[in-house]
């Protein structure tokens, strides 16, 4: 296991946290390279025999080095804005192997993906359609383009993460995709290849993908009757990770589903996995301030708070707790209110958790954070943006140094204003 106690110390890869905790300080995120690898082995195996191009999806986790791990097995990646097709790119991405994915691309943004030479943008409008054109025409470029279809297939995930419903401001309504399709066809400086969907993430039952894939599936075949051409069909992501112990998707599952819906259509197929990469590939290292006795509740206060780890506040989501000291066999566990310091009540990661005893100065890992942990973290309340490392075969690196202080005053300037 990536994450396993070891002579009585919670590890990466064999590297003790506490020792990482010592060196780096806290809190920091950790990921272990041996699970990211395992995480997108499990991908190529399962398509090994079709036609798929891996794209590694940027907002589960922007940081170079992992990007960079990816890109040398292979991947490609999918962004959504231009910070991370330039991270993309400048990590070792070749640009024909990203996606430029998202509702709310600025022509600028546009600009650039054309002149980066990118693989493919995926369109979600027919505004963005026209404008696309229209930038186009002006570079003299011709824009490699899906447009992204919206199946009105519901995730059964989280109502902020899900994106396939026809009441979600993703992508094309599916009755109206065809004629999309042909005005593509029809509009200069574009060159339409195929659609593209995603329903959602933090996927658990695959069942919802044998739904949006067949919509696909008769997609394809009304938009050839109708004489236009179809070359690629980019399938998103959203596969999820178990953070409570469920059991994990299965990736020959899933492929069986693509397979059966879009095998025999000729076409070349994109995935752009993100959180099922990551996630179980980090954990967030945390130190305990306090331990606090109320009157009905006890808190662990932390040195985290939901500026480094915002999920539990955003989703209600859950992440396991560990003491990185080894608890001794048949500890006692005690509900327990895991809180950080930030002058928020939303700044809670856990209510009445059962965990055993932690002391005031000790160290607690929360589990499965390595999607959309550091990716979404901010300076709210003047906190400094946290550190990353990377554990790889005993060795590990810090692959993003912790903000100073001096660094985030540096950003804001007062202006010198003359009055007359």
């Amino acid at each position: 296991m990536a994450f396993s106690y070891v002579s009585g110390v919670l590890t990466a890869d064999g590297v003790p946290l506490d020792r990482l905790a010592e060196a780096v300080g806290t809190p920091v995120y950790v990921y272990a390279a041996s699970r990211l690898r395992a995480n997108y082995q499990a991908y190529t195996r399962a398509f090994a025999r079709d036609p798929v191009d891996v794209c590694f999806a940027l907002k589960a986790n922007s940081n170079q080095s992992i990007i960079s791990l990816f890109a040398r097995l292979g991947a490609g990646a999918d962004v959504v804005s231009e910070g991370e097709m330039r991270r993309a790119l400048a990590a070792g991405v070749p640009p024909e192997k990203v996606v430029f994915s998202g509702v709310g691309k600025t022509r600028d943004e546009l600009a650039a993906a054309l002149v980066a030479g990118i693989h493919q943008i995926n369109v979600e409008s027919l505004p963005e359609l026209e404008v696309l054109s229209a930038v186009a025409t002006e570079l003299g470029r011709t824009a490699p383009v899906a447009l992204r279809i919206n199946p009105d297939v519901d995730a059964g995930t989280h109502g902020k993460i899900a994106t396939g419903r026809k009441e979600d401001k993703f992508g094309i309504d599916l009755g109206h995709a065809v004629a999309a399709y042909a005005k593509a066809s029809s509009l200069p400086g574009l060159a339409p290849k195929g659609y593209a969907v995603h329903i959602g993430s933090q996927l658990l039952n695959i069942t919802p993908y044998d739904d949006a894939y067949g919509h696909l599936s008769d997609l394809v075949i009304a938009t050839r009757e109708a004489g236009l051409k179809i070359e690629r069909l980019d399938l998103g992501g959203g596969l999820g990770v178990p953070y409570k112990g469920e059991a994990a998707p299965d990736h020959d599952a899933y492929a069986g589903i693509v397979r059966k819906r879009l095998g025999n259509l000729g076409c070349r197929l994109t995935l752009e996995p993100g959180r099922s990469l990551v996630g179980d590939a980090g954990v967030l290292l945390a130190r305990v301030i306090y331990v606090k006795e109320g009157l009905h509740r006890r808190f662990l206060i932390v040195d985290a708070a939901m500026n480094d780890l915002m999920r539990p506040t955003l989703y209600d989501a859950y992440h396991g707790i560990r003491p990185v000291l080894e608890p001794a066999a048949g500890a006692p566990l005690s509900p327990m209110d895991v809180v950080g310091p930030i002058c928020e009540t939303g700044d809670t990661f856990a209510r009445q958790r059962e965990l055993p005893p932690v002391a005031q100065g000790e160290l607690v890992a929360f589990m499965t954070a390595g999607a959309y942990g550091a990716a979404m973290s901010s300076t709210y309340n003047s906190r400094p943006l946290v550190a990353e490392v990377l554990v790889d075969e005993g060795q590990w690196a810090v692959i993003r140094r912790r903000q100073t202080f001096e660094e985030m005053l540096a950003l804001d300037v007062t202006p010198q204003w003359r009055h007359v």
